[in-house]
């Protein structure tokens, strides 16, 4: 295929992928779900769950295997990434968050540590077992990815639904991306353990963890302090020079490529990033300028990328059905009430903790993003990765329903939630 073929096949490509994701999402909003959601549903729909099992033919020519149109797509999905994961740095409120980090930190560790333990008691159990974990994966390899992937918070999903709830800015919000991004960052750390084990190289665990602390302190103190007068200069003039655009957008595929080359993947060097950049006009104007074409076209592209990966009809037995049953469950007490639990624990009410631990439940775009790792490195097999997507599609699903049970509605600024409830 030239090039030139590849990039008319690619039009005709989105043409389709942003059709189904909007009238997919469109129907998931009529029955209370976030846009985000019904876009995660709209990639399997297109993958050969669907599409591809009613017509293989076509399926097979618009989306053909190991093509180059494949690989644009899949490097547009993580400009989309990128591009997301740096807004969503850029409007997190790291001052308001003051004197709920602990409670962060609490419930971030409680929702990492109990579905590690459920998740890697099941690594352990089916270690071996070769429809489900690659050839030379041992059981110490297979608790340990399981434990990452079950352990793992859609972290840019949580960002979106929390932004189309409009609790940007508030406590709930806050004290949620904070959770979930410290829940994500230890999620990936332990999978570069997974792969350093898995290649016999320990260095890629030591890059992975070393130089993801070093990139945070140096881009949130150094980085963040050098940043200051271009947020000044655009404070003064009322809005961000073309210079100062693409001087931000430079430094952000410099800071994504780093991150990703030490290992923790590209997002999270965007979203530590985004945190560092200054307040005011510069952010406002990030948001005005790259919102509209990130949400509404790049970030679409990675759920159809994830689902053409997704075969729902391998999962076709009674022993497996009742592996993704127990994978679900034990997805949910880990999450949803350790969360939960936590969250109560810290001081807040048993509605706001229930919140707390739906949204913590969601695990949609960065479960999608370690299983493809886990599936293109040879640790997991095709069964178990539909059984693993099965479980992500069904938490993401669960978690608008279950937030709004909360009535998150009536809760108050996070100025009046800024110190703990009495008695705690």
């Amino acid at each position: 295929m030239s090039n030139f073929q590849t990039s008319i096949h690619v039009f005709l490509q989105l043409c389709v992928i942003l059709t189904v994701c909007r009238v997919v999402g469109t129907i998931g909003r009529r029955l209370g779900q976030s846009q985000v959601v019904g876009e995660m549903i709209a990639g399997v729909v297109l993958g050969p769950s669907l599409f591809g099992y009613l017509a293989p033919d076509a399926h097979a020519w618009l989306f053909p295997p190991k093509s180059p149109t494949m690989t644009v797509l899949y490097c547009a999905a993580q400009l989309g990434l990128v591009l997301y994961m740096f807004l969503v740095g850029a409007e997190f409120h790291v001052a308001l968050l003051g004197r709920q980090a602990r409670a962060a930190a609490v419930i971030s560790i409680s929702g990492m540590l109990v579905p590690f333990v459920l998740g890697g008691g099941f690594g352990l159990l089916m270690a071996g077992d070769a429809s489900l974990f690659g050839a030379g994966v041992g059981a110490l390899e297979a608790a340990l990815f399981m434990g990452a992937a079950m352990s793992i918070t859609a972290f840019p999903m949580l960002a979106r639904i929390i932004h189309e709830q409009g609790l940007t800015g508030t406590m709930l919000g806050t004290l949620a991306l904070a959770a979930g991004s410290m829940d994500d960052a230890a999620a990936w750390c332990v999978l570069a353990l997974v792969l350093a084990s898995f290649s016999g190289d320990g260095w890629i665990a030591v890059k992975a963890i070393a130089g993801g602390i070093a990139y945070a302190v140096i881009t949130l103190t150094i980085l963040r302090y050098w940043l200051r007068p271009l947020g000044e200069r655009s404070d003064r003039l009322g809005t961000l020079s073309p210079t100062a655009f693409t001087f931000l957008l430079a430094l952000l595929f410099a800071a994504s490529w780093y991150t990703d080359w030490v290992g923790i993947y590209a997002v999270f060097g965007a979203f530590i990033l985004g945190v560092a950049v200054p307040r005011g006009v510069v952010t406002r104007e990030l948001v005005r300028r790259i919102e509209p074409l990130t949400s509404s076209v790049l970030l679409p592209l990675f759920f159809v990328y994830s689902g053409l990966n997704t075969r729902i009809d391998l999962v076709d037995s009674p022993r497996l059905w009742l592996i993704a049953a127990v994978v679900l469950l034990a997805a949910c007490v880990g999450k949803l009430a350790a969360c939960g639990v936590a969250a109560w624990r810290c001081g807040q009410s048993p509605r706001d903790a229930f919140a707390v631990g739906a949204l913590m439940n969601a695990r949609g775009l960065m479960e999608l993003i370690i299983l493809n790792i886990g599936l293109e490195r040879g640790v997991i097999r095709a069964p178990l990765f539909s059984v693993m997507v099965m479980m992500a599609i069904v938490t993401t699903l669960m978690a608008t329903p279950l937030f709004a049970l909360a009535d998150t509605r009536r809760m108050r600024p996070m100025a009046d939630l800024a110190a703990p409830a009495p008695g705690s």
